[in-house]
């Protein structure tokens, strides 16, 4: 096991160094100037060229693509991603005023959709072909049809017509006030939580059905035990792997693809961030943000792996 961990953890530094540099040099060939936005947007004809060889000085980004790439590497690893080309402020500021918001809104809508795709993913495939299994296929059939950002604006138009409310405009901190964050949050935890459980529920179903047509199952029938102690220790923890695997992947990906979420009920969040840094042509910003998330994603993917030993004791890792 200390080894596994150890080989996988050595992997990550080749795999960020390959998405830090396929960004950085993504940003650098996609059409637009960042000094040109900063200085006049559509009356960049009308800029002398001087103010923008100062400005391309201040910002450090006349320097060789290379001299670049190097300086941010090594505030990388002091955790320094640099300073927003557009806001002046370090990058690390802007990231930490926005990332909680994103972090509560992904966890959340994680364990709302755990706690509700698990129990009715098993019970469509314990009753199969029944009435339960047909209600269950349809709404989350429903879930996967319909975008995440139209359940949002479905939501918002009924509060709005028939309760008068409208999303907050500024986030409000669980710690500072946890009803008003409640109520900011409870809909957008909603709005994802739906989506992301109708996945996890088709998902559930289908790999306890295949479950359910072991040998081992038939034995446990066969012995007279009951269809809980079956259903519950034998045959869910099994069917297990490729749920886990599902709802980390899926959590990684929500940390930076909840931008459509994050507009429609105005939060301003990592998303958001991700979308307005690329709009600006903010390479600091844009890098270190693909870098983060692509960081996440590489954890979670470990942490998926090692919870397979749990669930599955033939596992083992060398």
């Amino acid at each position: 096991m200390r080894t596994y961990v150890v080989t996988r953890l050595l992997l990550i530094v080749p795999t960020l160094l390959g998405v830090a540099s396929l960004v950085f040099v993504i940003m650098r060939v996609i059409p637009g100037d960042v000094t040109l936005l900063i200085l006049g947007g559509d009356q960049a004809g009308r800029i002398d060229a001087s103010q923008i060889a100062a400005l391309k000085h201040r910002l450090g980004i006349d320097q060789p693509l290379l001299t670049q790439f190097g300086t941010w590497l090594w505030g990388v690893l002091r955790f320094d991603f640099g300073t927003s080309l557009w806001s002046g402020r370090p990058v690390v500021e802007e990231l930490l005023i926005r990332l909680p918001l994103s972090l509560e809104l992904a966890l959340a809508a994680t364990i709302v959709s755990v706690l509700i795709a698990i129990p009715f993913g098993m019970l469509a495939a314990v009753r199969q072909d029944t009435w339960v299994d047909y209600l269950v296929r349809v709404i989350s059939i429903g879930g996967l049809a319909i975008p995440s950002f139209w359940v949002g604006i479905l939501v918002i138009l009924f509060l709005v017509i028939f309760f008068g409310w409208g999303p907050p405009l500024e986030f409000t901190p669980p710690w500072v006030d946890p009803w008003a964050n409640f109520q900011q949050m409870v809909w957008p935890i909603v709005t994802v939580g739906y989506r992301y459980a109708a996945v996890t529920t088709r998902m559930t179903r289908s790999s306890v059905l295949e479950v359910l047509r072991e040998d081992y199952i038939r034995t446990a029938w066969a012995k007279g035990l009951r269809e809980r102690a079956i259903v519950i220790r034998h045959a869910l923890k099994n069917a297990m792997l490729p749920v886990i695997t599902l709802i980390g992947t899926e959590f990684a990906f929500l940390i930076g693809g909840l931008v459509v979420t994050e507009t429609v009920f105005t939060l301003n969040g990592v998303g958001r961030f991700v979308v307005d840094a690329v709009a600006h042509r903010d390479y600091p910003v844009v890098q270190a943000l693909v870098f983060l998330i692509a960081l996440g994603f590489v954890i979670v993917n470990l942490l998926v792996d090692l919870t397979y030993a749990w669930f599955d004791p033939r596992i083992r890792y060398r």
